[in-house]
């Protein structure tokens, strides 16, 4: 029995004012009013934030134009096994009736495309996309190796199906006289991306550092022909390739594509009149049921044009003021309750 005891006391602890829960404390008592206040103020906050939020994104201009059925021919032809290696061009009118003041972005938008499954979210290889080792595909599947065991580069699904559709902006300044909008394809991505988890094996020879190995089956070029004229935008350095590895959380996205260039017609952004999308279709859709859109649109301080957050503020500001009153309209029934008893 002394064992016993002896051994209990050894496994108890410290008799210390932080182990023994001894240091003081203090407990926090509202009043009625503090409570109200805080709610009242709370919710002012709130809803001033949510209508500054809201104003803010009805002043982005945007214009969304769904070329899923406009290009169906291309569709048709593109997507059928015998024809996939044939081009086809769809051209879109369009008349811009306001001009788009400020910097302008381009953006191509899925419907119905889940970039959020599990297999595929971890269907890449961060050995590869750092430059570290291109042969290393063990975390791919199922896109690994080609049929003659040759590694793909750059692997796994989310690289296999990136999004390859070509959009021209033009603008028609009459009848005869065609601009095609000048638009950066660099700029468009994280800087953590593009400089941390995303690197070449080396700016020079940059082909030679893939040898033995194969582009991914739906890529009509190799990763080291993406952007051969600018070596910072080529291999896995492509913006367009880095934004499309960020994988979408639903099944409707969005993603950058390109940004207006403001010289010249454009140095005060997209003027009102008219336009054509030129589009070279090559991203299959029809096969799951899904849709793609281009999209310009402005950007505003606090970024698009989506009222998500603007709305979820006011909503909660709104709601704090209900729970104000009906916290004053409880509180003034029980104070008249006691004032009864009183009596």
């Amino acid at each position: 029995m002394e064992k016993e005891f002896q051994h209990h006391l050894s496994r108890m602890p410290e008799n210390s004012a932080i182990k023994q829960q001894k240091l003081p404390a203090h407990r926090l008592h509202f009043s009625n009013q503090a409570i109200f206040t805080i709610f009242f103020a709370t919710g002012a906050f709130c809803f001033c934030i949510g209508i500054i939020l809201l104003l803010s994104a009805w002043k982005v201009q945007e214009i969304e134009i769904n070329y899923t059925n406009i290009c169906e021919d291309c569709a048709k032809m593109r997507e059928n096994a015998l024809n996939f290696d044939k081009q086809c061009t769809c051209s879109i009118p369009f008349n811009l009736q306001k001009t788009m003041k400020g910097d302008v972005y381009m953006y191509y938008k899925l419907y119905g495309f889940y970039q959020n499954l599990y297999r595929y979210v971890l269907s890449r290889s961060h050995n590869q996309l750092m430059g570290k080792d291109v042969r290393d595909v063990k975390d791919c599947a199922p896109f690994k190796v080609t049929s003659n065991k040759i590694p793909i580069a750059p692997c796994g699904a989310i690289a296999n199906s990136m999004f390859n559709d070509t959009i021209i902006l033009s603008y028609i300044r009459s009848t005869s006289e065609h601009i095609q909008v000048p638009m950066l394809k660099t700029g468009l991505t994280w800087w953590t991306d593009k400089y941390v988890k995303f690197q070449n094996p080396s700016f020079r020879n940059l082909s030679d550092h893939f040898v033995g190995t194969e582009k991914p089956p739906y890529w009509q070029e190799p990763i080291y022909e993406l952007d051969t004229s600018d070596p910072g935008n080529n291999g896995f350095l492509n913006d367009d390739f880095i934004v499309w590895m960020r994988t979408a959380a639903f099944p409707t996205f969005k993603k950058l594509y390109r940004r207006l260039y403001r010289v010249k017609y454009f140095s005060d952004g997209l003027p009102a009149g008219n336009y054509t999308f030129d589009i070279s279709y090559n991203f299959p859709v029809t096969k799951f049921q899904g849709e793609k859109a281009v999209i310009l649109s402005t950007l505003t301080w606090n970024g698009g044009s989506s009222i998500f957050l603007g709305l979820a503020y006011t909503v909660t500001g709104v709601f704090l003021w209900m729970s104000s009153f009906a916290l004053m309209a409880i509180q003034g029934k029980m104070r008249k309750k006691k004032l009864s008893h009183r009596r």
